[in-house]
Parts: structure tokens; C-alpha cells; sequence
């Protein structure tokens, strides 16, 4: 793929900015890959994300890694102004467009398929109008009206993603009577609201939510039940990268593992996710999962034709 930008420092570059060459025509949500699980490469644009708070805070900072992430192969770029973690503060749809905004018109300039990461129905139409062609919400059951009219009245792919409560109160909503039979059901009743509205069913993505309203038991055995979501019968998209419940898996002397330690265990997860068919990967490490969806992909296709075999309808 040719350069369209040059990093900060290097080259003929002699702002702080990476500089945007000509504009190219943005990817399409349409022609991304079928034959392996899609890779999300996360861009937080803010000072306190769990795994790279601060370090992609500034204008330059973040449209360079945006760059790098989608030079190395990454099919979406999903750009987010708010922090998720656990305990995290609300940010307003004010101070998330402003810190948004710039890098999502500089990746779809540069030719980028982007995601927008909110909550916000107004940030996600100013994403929309800025070029961006997914919307990924982690609202969970707590879907706002406004984004379910906006999704319908914008045609736009929309991630649904389950969580109870926000990030204040989700660590203390993880009784379930059955995990997985309970995160399908209220995936499928938020859903509800979305055909209600004229959403067409193939605009809809679900996400398990792993390590939101969960325990690190919880998260695993979603993971090993992966295919039960597709009893909802949309697209999966998983994200595990560099979660709490790896970080506790890889403690030493009962020290959890620090966040940019883990990606050698997401790694393996985007592994497993994608070799049970899931749609698509959220990572931060976009080399190593792209490498390892490729892998679970050639393995499904390797075993196909001996599950056709097997049951009689070939050969």
C-alpha cells in the first residue's frame, strides 16, 4: 500500500502532524473480508484508557498511530473520545466530538473504514457526516431511543454490545441465572427495539461484552460458548485485548499482568473467537491477531470439507 502519510519526524514531514497526502477514496463496509474474521484496530483518543491512557491524546499522536494501525493491515479503525473501564467518569458529547472529530476526518481521508466507539447518538451522526461507517456503542441494555433512530434512519452497520448498568455500576451486576442463556436473551430483547424501528437485520452486529457486567470466570465461559450468540443470527464481533481477566490469568507472585503484557494471550483468544466463527476482532496489537485470524480461518476452511464428508452430503 502506498504511503499516504509520513510520520511524525522522518521523511519531508516538517510539521509535528503526520502529513496527509491525496485524499483516497474510503473503504466500504461492503467489501470487507469474508474470509477470515475482520480486524478492529482500536484508536483511544483519551487521557485514561485502561491500556494506553494518554498515549494517543493529542491530534498528532493519534492520527500517526491511526496510520500505523491501518498500514499494518487493520480493516476498521475504531476511534473512541470516551473511556470504558471500570470506574471511569462520563465524558459529554461536547469534549468527545473535539477530541474525535479531527482524527476520524484524517483516517477517512486517508482512505480508512472507520468506526466510531460511542454512546452518543449526536457524536455518532457528526461521525457519520465526517465519513465514518460504523457505529460501535458500548451501551449495552441501555440503548438510547436516539441511537436507535439514528441507526434507522442512517442505514448505518451498529454494534450492540452487552453490558448492565454504566461504568460505575457494571462490576456489581454480574448475577446471571445462566450466563450465556442470559446475555443471548437480553442481547435478543435490546435487539427488539432496533426492528421496531425499521433496522434491518443485517445493519446489526452483537458483542458478548467480555469484561463488561462479567467476572473473569464469566468472560472465559462466553468465550468457550461463543457460538451460542449466533442463535441471535447477526454478525459477532468479540474484543478481549488486553482485558482484566488476561491480565489475571498471566499474574506473577499475584501481580496481574500489566495491560501491554497480554497481548501475546489476546493473541491466542482472537485465535479461539475467531475459530468459532466470529465476524470480527477488537484489538490493540493489530499484526499478531490479523496473523491468528488468518490461522483460525485456513483451519475452518481445512475442516470443512471433512465435516461435509462425514455427513454424507459430499463425496
Amino acid at each position: 500500500m502506498d504511503s499516504l502519510a509520513a510520520a511524525p519526524g522522518t521523511g519531508p514531514a516538517t510539521s509535528p502532524l503526520p502529513t496527509l497526502r491525496s485524499p483516497r477514496k474510503p473503504a466500504s463496509f461492503d467489501k470487507l473480508p469474508t474470509d477470515r474474521a475482520v480486524v478492529f484496530g482500536i484508536l483511544n483518543v483519551t487521557p485514561d484508557s485502561f491500556s494506553d491512557g494518554g498515549s494517543y491524546n493529542s491530534l498528532d499522536t493519534a492520527i500517526a498511530h491511526g496510520l500505523r494501525m491501518f498500514y499494518a493491515g487493520a480493516d476498521v479503525i475504531d476511534i473512541g473520545g470516551e473511556s470504558t473501564r471500570p470506574g471511569a467518569d462520563e465524558v459529554d458529547p461536547a469534549t468527545e466530538q473535539e477530541r474525535i472529530m479531527p482524527v476520524i476526518e484524517a483516517m477517512v481521508k486517508a482512505g480508512a473504514l472507520v468506526s466510531v466507539d460511542t454512546r452518543h447518538a449526536e457524536t455518532a451522526a457528526k461521525a457519520l457526516d465526517a465519513g465514518a461507517a460504523i457505529i460501535n456503542d458500548i451501551s449495552g441494555m441501555s440503548v438510547t431511543p436516539e441511537m436507535v433512530a439514528l441507526v434507522a434512519e442512517r442505514k448505518a452497520p451498529y454494534v450492540l454490545m452487552h453490558r448492565r448498568g454504566d461504568a460505575k455500576t457494571m462490576d456489581s451486576l454480574i448475577r446471571y441465572a445462566n450466563l450465556v442463556d442470559d446475555v443471548v436473551a437480553e442481547l435478543g430483547a435490546a435487539l427488539q427495539a432496533f426492528y421496531s424501528a425499521g433496522v434491518q437485520p443485517e445493519q446489526l452486529i452483537v458483542d458478548p461484552g467480555l469484561g463488561f457486567s462479567k467476572t473473569a470466570d464469566q468472560n472465559w465461559e462466553l468465550l468457550a460458548n461463543l457460538e451460542q450468540l449466533g442463535k441471535l443470527g447477526h454478525r459477532v464481533l468479540v474484543g478481549t485485548s488486553r482485558k482484566r481477566f488476561l491480565g489475571s490469568l498471566l499474574s506473577t507472585a499475584g501481580k496481574a499482568a500489566a495491560p501491554t503484557e497480554r497481548d501475546h494471550a489476546t493473541i491466542a483468544t482472537t485465535a479461539i473467537a475467531a475459530g468459532k466463527g466470529a465476524w470480527g476482532i477488537r484489538v490493540h496489537d493489530v499484526v499478531g491477531n490479523l496473523h491468528a485470524a488468518k490461522v483460525a480461518a485456513r483451519v475452518r476452511a481445512a475442516a470443512a470439507p471433512a465435516v461435509r464428508s462425514s455427513d454424507g452430503s459430499q463425496g
